[in-house]
């Protein structure tokens, strides 16, 4: 059977954003020798799973699915008690969250993310090629850092569990402090899951605690880290992991400003659409998204300083998610605006009374200023305040780009018949960003095999991979090479009848078909 498993040491509590009030029963962190058991039973639980078939595999991800769907009520209502998040937002998370696992277990049934690969032995070829054949192999056990601003896709049963579960590895799933309730719940609802559905004993736990994130890091059975946090959390996990007498990889989702860019045809032909859109998305989610456009560059003179303040103070803004991103948020707020030559276009104010509650703001400065205070401006703060920046012409804005770090997404308000621009922004954004976005806005991020999540650091420790779509499998595998090894003893997708059906690349060409060694 699967499991979920706290043991006894500190203790979390959650509390609900609206009031400050404690929610539910305090959570134990788990102590170091109940921690160091669970990876060692998730180790024991890897060489099974991973020789389970494809199509069970699938239907393990599929009962996953369906309990959280039959508990939907239950979890959301915990989820809303410690995040505030309300509807339609977390039951459209849940039902995400549900459908990125069923999203995953058909890539596993359909097989191609294994990249079975079969070259037939040639002699004469220069140099001679022997029978080699590979295939892409589950890693082992992988820690999964749960993220604060989603309590069901960044979570529990999120993203990085499902593709790790996906890939034929075991998880071992340090819960966020903000949800702890909500996490306990859910970790019992995927342990009964999977559990019924016939997963090896070990498949599945949930641990709690600062200090048991730390230890899972370094424990010797795991084998890497998938994690979406902040920079700072982020950088320390990912030392942790590459200092280890055997490193590991560490895939985390880091900070990001996603910067956005509407050109002046654009503002002119819908400037008012523009700035509706932009208030829209960097304050959804309490501007908490990881996505949030926390930069737009407006043409001067632009004229639409009015319109984003009003739409910023008609923004419907719900407290954010703790009291440790609430103090974030005010203090990082604050030093944006202190920094010379900003302008406060809809100044910082605090909420007063219970909760953590917050209110918008909105910054602005020139180009000149932006370079000469790049390191104090071009930081992410988490929470509903983004800043513009005014460009006096395109070298300026252009120059301007060049300063900005990697980010998750860059996002382009142009149109197709002006000169040249577009061309250029968007080369210098597929430079500096995972996903490029064309008159849209980066807040909601699709689940599916063309999406990417990632960027350059610090928008992610790993650009090469993505933590959203079905090619976040990959970060899970390893490839291994066989040569010249019997029929009879190579893994069932390579064997020459391929009896799994699978899509595979023979000699280069792509075909289900079995294949005739020479």
């Amino acid at each position: 059977m699967t499991e979920q498993v706290v043991g006894a040491a500190e203790e979390l509590r959650g509390y609900d954003p609206r009031t400050g009030a404690e929610v539910g029963s305090p959570v134990p962190a788990t102590d170091p020798a109940t921690l160091d058991a669970v990876a060692r039973a998730a180790a024991e639980a890897a060489g099974p799973l991973a020789a389970l078939g494809l199509p069970e595999r699938a239907g393990l991800l599929r009962a996953v699915a369906t309990a959280l769907r039959e508990h939907d009520a239950e979890l959301i209502a915990l989820a809303d008690a410690e995040t505030a998040l309300g509807s339609p937002r977390l039951p459209g998370e849940l039902a995400r969250t549900a459908a990125q696992l069923e999203l995953f277990a058909d890539a596993v049934e359909e097989g191609s993310f294994c990249e079975a690969t079969v070259d037939l032995p040639d002699p004469g070829a220069t140099p001679p090629r022997p029978d080699l054949r590979r295939l892409l192999l589950p890693l082992g056990p992988v820690a999964v850092f749960a993220a604060s601003n989603f309590p069901f896709a960044f979570s529990v049963a999120g993203g990085d569990t499902a593709s790790a579960l996906a890939a034929g590895c075991p998880v071992v799933l340090k819960a966020h402090p903000s949800h702890p309730v909500t996490s306990v719940r859910t970790g019992e609802v995927v342990a009964a899951a999977l559990a019924a559905a016939g997963a090896p004993a070990g498949t599945f736990a949930v641990v709690h605690g600062e200090q048991a994130g730390r230890d899972l890091v370094t424990h010797p059975a795991i084998t890497a880290v998938g994690f979406t946090g902040s920079l700072g959390g982020g950088r320390a996990l990912f030392d942790l992991a590459s200092s280890r007498p055997d490193p590991i990889p560490f895939y985390g989702e880091l900070g990001s400003l996603n910067p956005a860019v509407a050109t002046p045809a654009a503002v002119a032909v819908r400037g008012a659409e523009i700035a509706k859109g932009f208030v829209g998305s960097y304050t959804m989610g309490s501007g908490q998204f990881c996505t949030k456009p926390g930069v737009l560059f407006l043409p001067t003179g632009h004229a639409l300083a009015e319109a984003l303040v009003q739409a910023s103070r008609a923004a419907t803004v719900a407290p954010l998610l703790n009291a440790r991103i609430r103090a974030g948020y005010d203090a990082g707020v604050r030093e944006l605006a202190a920094v010379p030559g900003v302008r406060p276009l809809l100044a910082p104010s605090t909420v007063d009374g219970p909760g953590f509650g917050a209110n918008p703001a909105l910054l602005a400065v020139d180009v000149p200023t932006l370079v000469g205070h790049a390191d104090e401006l071009l930081r992410e703060c988490f929470g509903p305040v983004s800043l513009i920046v005014e460009y006096a012409d395109a070298d300026e804005l252009l120059r301007a780009i060049e300063l900005l770090p990697g980010s998750l997404t860059g996002t382009i308000q142009g149109e197709e018949s002006e000169p040249e621009l577009p061309a250029a922004l968007l080369e210098a954004f597929t430079e500096r960003a995972g996903r490029v976005l064309w008159n849209g806005w980066p807040t909601g991020v699709a689940v599916s095999w063309a999406q990417h999540h990632g960027g350059p650091w610090p928008a992610t420790t790993a650009p090469l991979f993505t933590s959203v779509g079905v090619t976040a499998i990959r970060r899970f595998l390893r490839p291994v090479a066989y040569q010249d090894v019997p029929d009879s003893l190579l893994p069932a997708a390579l064997q020459d009848a391929n009896p799994l059906g699978l899509p595979r690349r023979v000699n280069g060409v792509p075909t289900d078909a079995p294949v005739t060694r020479p």
